[in-house]
């Protein structure tokens, strides 16, 4: 899944990224209001991790304020050194949904992501389910029936943004966007790469089950059971 952060203090900003990325997501940075605001607005993105004390003419108040006037929609969790209940208050009330104090831990603001993550009708807790394949977002383990798969960092969050659309065509440009940051030099055949890595550990291992993983020449990918 695809995170952006907008945070001005660049110590702060690589230690968000490194933290998240290291939990398997794709973060790209930010760091001031009006960068915030033409980036948050892409679709692309699965949450906003949003610093409220932030330069330019908005602060991060009025940043998500603005998302939310403009119909922007994604998850935000605003972070800030300010504490009290009225700070938070404030920032709930601008369009935030979830609030971290500093400093805070970084499994913290994984479970807060996590949690802010829009959860489709297949999910139970913390767990996907499509036919006999299993996800858990909370411990990183995937089960085809009971047999454990291991996949490494990318190909579970491939399967994660797959699992999270079970049953619709998912496009090239779709998985790029949501599973890579705008850093990563991608092309279209890396997304094949990776779609045959998962066929490699979630089909083919399991041959006396239906495929779970289809291509749809032309169009894209489809996981459905």
């Amino acid at each position: 899944m695809r995170i952006l952060v907008i945070e001005d203090e660049p110590k702060i900003a690589r230690a968000v990224k490194q933290g998240l990325e290291l939990k398997g997501f794709a973060v790209d940075i930010v760091s001031d209001a009006e960068s915030g605001l033409s980036y948050g607005t892409d679709p692309s993105y699965d949450v906003v991790v949003l610093d409220r004390m932030l330069p330019g003419k908005m602060d991060g108040v009025e940043l998500c304020r603005k998302l939310r006037d403009d119909g922007i929609n994604t998850p935000v969790i605003m972070l800030t050194a300010r504490g009290t209940i009225g700070d938070r208050v404030e920032g709930l009330d601008s369009g935030a949904d979830d609030y971290l104090v500093k400093p805070f831990s970084f499994d913290e603001l994984t479970a807060r992501v996590r949690a802010l993550l829009r959860r489709p009708a297949n999910q139970v807790g913390t767990e996907l389910k499509v036919g006999d394949l299993s996800l858990d977002t909370n411990n990183y383990a995937v089960k085809r029936g009971k047999t454990p798969v291991k996949l490494s960092h990318k190909e579970f969050a491939l399967l994660e943004y797959l699992m999270h659309h079970p049953g619709q065509v998912i496009t090239k440009d779709m998985i790029i966007n949501h599973v890579w940051d705008e850093d990563a030099d991608i092309l279209p055949n890396t997304v094949e790469v990776y779609i045959g890595y998962l066929r490699n550990k979630i089909d083919r291992p399991f041959s006396k089950q239906k495929p779970l993983l289809h291509t749809l020449r032309g169009f894209g990918y489809k996981l459905e059971a």
